[in-house]
């Protein structure tokens, strides 16, 4: 494989995966830092899904030296000029030290990825045998560009039986039992599921309908059985375990909160304008506002016989582990302080209802904090000394420095996200489209947030590169909150004149939270390679008519 094919082939890949949502450079006030793809690095990464959704990695090195010559086969099928192994040869490398993965027909020696990059310990999960299973539940890597740059690793071959018994299960589909989704949903990976509404319908109701609620799923989704279903309580990591049916917490007080889910990678393939991310391709749409309705944390640990202090160096974290697995029966997790868990002002709840309806059956609805500690399908809550060990929690949902690349990054170093910092969009107008005024003026809407309950007290908004800017009315706001427990999103809306021989504007959006924090004018410094925290003004391009 010519080295220069293989990296335009990688642009074509990595850029495709960024969905525009709209934007021109044009709408654009900074400047895209030249690119440089020296080396890169992409395999299977089985099970390896992250707000990402994608297992592969950029790395900095020397391209050319690592992609060796294509062979004529196509990826997985015997070529002849590579040596035979039999399945208990592969079988016999599953160590850290030596590891080999089935890829139909192929045989891959993946040691050195798996060394390299973290996530390794779920990569694991298919050592010794075929990632196809695993590439089943994960559909992203179904790409002739990820199976081309798998050949990389190729070592040898196997046989057609011996490959069906690597792959043995690979043939059911555990994305079967999907539901539904609404046709208005535009889908950013389809296995795992993944997708965010039009923008324009969020300005339409200050609580978002569930139909368009912005879907997050790391796993497929579980079957769940509400009459069988249980939910366990561990006073320790050890401790045994003390189970309640979806009744048991329905007996306990209701709580009803309104509240913001926000994705760590919205607003990312605006971040990626930049530079390349890994990610998901989400636009300004990866969140929603809704009222919860369920039991208190602290309330279902009463039941369960806890009365944790905060203060107690045995329970400082809080983990929260889902109903959905994977492949190896690892269940999403993830972990919160227990300072926020065990604060009765931290509202944090286990919720059966969204705006009014029944939901299935316990979602974990910690208020104010990114929606990966957010866990839905409830199977367990664990009291802990330290953080859930989950991929989620210590690998992934991380900030870094701009400068911080795939070559030296060292996720143990930066704390898992919690509270996302103040960030606004605008919702109207739908960028590069065209606008007719009304009496010479521009109608722009939009929502605003801050993590950990901090209100939004006020949004600016400019059509001239900030030589003016202009404060927006409030259309939607929990005024009932307390100013340090605002949960919900604000919606709100500017009417600004424009100057009759004005043809195009950018508009500019930001938000001010009621500790004066506001939003950073680009994304040039606030850069990270995972896409995440990406709350730089909002601009959208328009043309006048």
């Amino acid at each position: 494989m010519n080295p220069s094919t293989t990296l335009s082939r990688l642009k074509r890949l990595l850029f495709k995966t960024v969905s525009q949502n709209g934007l021109t450079k044009k709408s654009l006030s900074y400047k895209h830092t030249t690119i440089r793809f020296i080396k890169v690095k992409v395999i299977a990464g089985v099970g390896m899904t992250t707000c990402a959704g994608y297992s592969f990695y950029l790395m900095l090195g020397n391209l050319k030296n690592e992609v060796k010559a294509a062979s004529k086969p196509s990826p997985g099928e015997p070529d002849n000029t590579l040596p035979w192994y039999t399945i208990s040869d592969v079988q016999n490398h599953k160590d850290s030290n030596s590891i080999w993965v089935v890829f139909k027909q192929g045989v891959y020696d993946i040691t050195q990825f798996v060394q390299m990059h973290p996530g390794g310990d779920i990569i694991m999960k298919a050592a010794g045998s075929s990632i196809e299973p695993f590439w089943a539940m994960y559909g992203v890597h179904m790409q002739d560009e990820v199976f081309e740059l798998l050949e990389t690793y190729r070592i040898g071959n196997i046989s057609m039986e011996d490959s069906k018994l690597a792959a043995k299960g690979a043939a059911s589909d555990p994305y079967a039992f999907e539901p539904v989704r609404s046709f208005l949903l535009k889908a950013t990976s389809l296995k795992p599921f993944n997708a965010e509404p039009p923008a324009s319908l969020l300005v339409d109701n200050f609580l978002t309908p569930a139909d368009i609620f912005y879907v997050r799923n790391h796993l497929p989704v579980p079957v769940i059985d509400e009459v069988s279903y249980r939910l366990e309580i561990q006073g320790s990591p050890h401790a045994q375990p003390v189970s309640f049916s979806l009744e048991d917490i329905k007996k306990l007080p209701p709580v009803t909160i309104t509240a913001a889910v926000m994705c760590a990678g919205n607003r990312r393939s605006e971040m990626s304008q930049v530079k390349p991310v890994k990610g998901l391709s989400w636009g300004p749409a990866a969140v929603g506002n809704a009222t919860w309705t369920g039991a208190r944390l602290v309330d279902v640990l009463r039941l369960a016989g806890l009365n944790p202090d905060p203060d107690d160096r045995n329970v400082q974290h809080v983990h929260f582990e889902g109903l959905d697995i994977d492949l190896a029966r690892t269940p999403y997790a993830a972990s919160i302080p227990a300072t926020k868990a065990l604060d009765p002002r931290g509202d944090v709840i286990l919720a059966y209802e969204m705006n009014g309806d029944h939901g299935a059956p316990l979602r974990a609805v910690v208020p104010g904090v990114v929606g990966a500690r957010n866990v839905k399908w409830l199977g367990k809550v664990i009291l802990s000394p330290s953080e859930s060990t989950s991929h989620w929690q210590q690998n992934d949902y991380k900030g870094f420095s701009p400068s911080t690349d795939w070559d030296t990054v060292d996720f143990s170093k930066s704390p898992a996200i919690q509270e996302l910092p103040v960030i606004s969009a605008i919702c109207l107008p739908a960028p590069d489209t065209k606008v007719e005024l009304e009496n010479q003026t521009l109608d722009v809407q939009g929502y605003a947030w801050s993590g950990g309950g901090k209100a939004i007290v006020r949004v600016d908004v400019t059509i001239d590169q900030g030589r003016s800017w202009h404060v927006a009315k409030f259309t939607g706001q929990d005024s009932q909150a307390p100013l340090t427990r605002h949960w919900g999103w604000t919606l709100w809306k500017v009417t600004i004149p424009v100057d009759p021989n004005t043809k195009e504007v950018e508009i500019w959006s930001k938000a001010v939270d009621a500790s004066y924090n506001t939003q950073p004018e680009s994304f040039s410094n606030v850069w990270n390679l995972r896409g995440v925290l990406a709350n730089a003004y909002h601009r959208v391009w328009v043309y006048l008519t």
